[in-house]
């Protein structure tokens, strides 16, 4: 049963599952649902705890003796299983499966993964897991919900933020659940349930944002220009690769200009980016971009990669950083482009 982070905690309200599977790439989330999943047990009667790291060399044999091991006490277990790379392999997905056709009644299996793409989601060890008890998958946040997941945090916690302060705080901590939520934490112990406006928490809250290269992309492509200078800023401080900053920006230049090469030729822009392969979840980033841009300024836009190619590399004079921010402008849609050639 493949369910939400936030529709967990009603789940096991209900009672406990043989076997729960936590999956994605946000670890807050992981976190809490693992946390919530050991809280129910205990409860339970689920008093023993055996963890199991499935890493290179783990011999599979060992959550099969798990499965038939009796407590010396009589007491329920749960059994942690972290496969950190995803991928059991052949003799874990056997593992796996066994333990899910004759799940042992004393005992409550969790695994815990990173990450699993859609081919891994539909193999025959996911499914048992999945149909054998509950799966839950975490996602990192887009930007635009960020504020709304702050906001009901901040109400569970018993905070009073006024607009003002969310909009800071998600600036503040965008991109970093975990720093988020610590913040929340700390703003309730100094202020209790005292109402925040964007001074009060401005003078209590470190910037904790966190960034990629994916999110500088995205934000050039929404047509944000300030959000690009403070990831561009953010990925340099923390030492990001000149290189793979342009990467990422060419990618979607790239990309851009053969949808707008498609759709002057006639095409429909949902069409041109369907036959590109871009994934659903990205076309609207890429419409709006699209609306802003045509083939002409997207052309100019790709000469710019190389010539920033150029100074990354030593081979043209300027500042490497400074011509990526006003590469990521010209994706934004602001007319700030690199000094070109006659």
């Amino acid at each position: 049963m493949r369910q939400r982070p936030e529709q967990l905690a009603a789940t096991l309200a209900r009672g406990l599952k043989p076997v729960y599977l936590i999956h994605g790439e946000e670890p807050l989330q992981a976190l809490e649902a693992a946390d919530a999943v050991r809280a129910a047990a205990r409860a339970q009667g689920f008093s023993e705890r055996e963890v199991l790291n499935a890493d290179a060399g783990f011999d599979w044999n060992s959550l099969a003796a798990a499965a038939g091991t009796q407590s010396l006490f009589g007491e329920r277990r749960l059994v942690e299983l972290r496969i950190p790379s995803g991928k059991p392999g052949d003799a874990g997905a056997r593992a796996l499966r066994a333990w899910c056709s004759r799940p042992p009644g004393d005992t409550v299996l969790m695994v815990a993964s990173g990450r699993l793409d859609a081919q891994q989601m539909k193999s025959a060890w996911f499914t048992a897991l999945d149909e054998a008890g509950v799966s839950v998958q975490t996602f990192a946040l887009e930007t635009r919900a960020f504020p709304e997941w702050l906001t009901r945090r901040a109400l569970a916690r018993g905070l009073k933020l006024a607009p003002e302060a969310v909009a800071l705080l998600a600036t503040q901590t965008e991109g970093n659940l975990l720093a988020a939520a610590q913040e929340l934490d700390k703003l309730w112990m100094l202020h209790g349930d005292a109402l925040l406006d964007a001074e009060a928490l401005l003078a209590a809250v470190a910037d904790s944002a966190r960034f990629g290269i994916y999110d500088l992309a995205d934000a050039a492509l929404d047509g944000d220009p300030a959000r690009c200078a403070r990831i561009l800023g953010s990925l340099r401080a923390e030492g990001e690769e000149a290189v793979l900053t342009l990467w990422a920006l060419a990618r979607e230049i790239r990309t851009l200009l053969q949808a707008a090469q498609e759709c002057a030729r006639g095409s429909a822009p949902e069409a041109a980016l369907t036959r590109l392969k871009v994934w659903d979840k990205r076309k609207p980033l890429m419409r709006r971009a699209l609306a802003r841009l045509d083939a002409a300024r997207l052309q100019r836009l790709l000469a710019d990669c190389a010539r920033v190619d150029r100074t990354v590399k030593g081979q043209e004079a300027g500042e490497p950083w400074d011509a990526l921010l006003a590469l990521a402008l010209g994706l934004a849609g602001c007319d700030a482009g690199l000094a070109r050639s006659a």
